[in-house]
């Protein structure tokens, strides 16, 4: 029994990697910088928010403790590597003033993450992701009120 005559595979090999190299390979590799670039900022705004929330609590008037809150804020993101906004950050008091012994105290922290390599245009991004945390504390029974 004689078999066909078969094509050379000659040189087959190198086409057939750098062709799934780039199908497959490519891609993962945006993907994966996409996934690490939000879970950067996603443990950046959890921490912003926790340490902002409890040097807030912790301050002797509520002026200052926004001062301070912003300041821990932007610290925490720093941290991380993820650029600080101011206008993202808000605090809500569960009374008034905020620093009443018992009271809670707020604080919530919105970005967007701008996917990588997505150029933006007329400085707005195309392409994002809503990242947001938020903290809740409560101010300590055992102090006085402070205004």
């Amino acid at each position: 029994m004689s078999y066909p005559e078969r094509a050379s595979d000659e040189g087959a090999a190198m086409l057939e990697f750098v062709v799934l190299a780039v199908v497959i390979v490519v891609p993962l590799a945006y993907l994966l910088m996409a996934v690490f670039d939000i879970q950067r900022t996603a443990y950046g705004t959890t921490s912003a928010t926790r340490e902002a929330a409890r040097v807030f609590v912790r301050a002797d008037s509520t002026a200052e403790a926004e001062q301070q809150a912003r300041a821990a804020a932007m610290v925490a993101l720093r941290d991380h590597g993820v650029e600080f906004d101011a206008d993202g950050l808000s605090i809500s008091c569960s009374a008034s003033p905020c620093l009443t012994p018992g009271a809670t105290v707020r604080i919530a922290y919105g970005t967007t993450v701008r996917l990588p390599l997505v150029p933006a245009w007329g400085g707005q991004a195309f392409a994002g992701v809503p990242v947001s945390a938020s903290h809740t504390q409560v101010v300590d029974l055992h102090t006085e009120v402070r205004p």
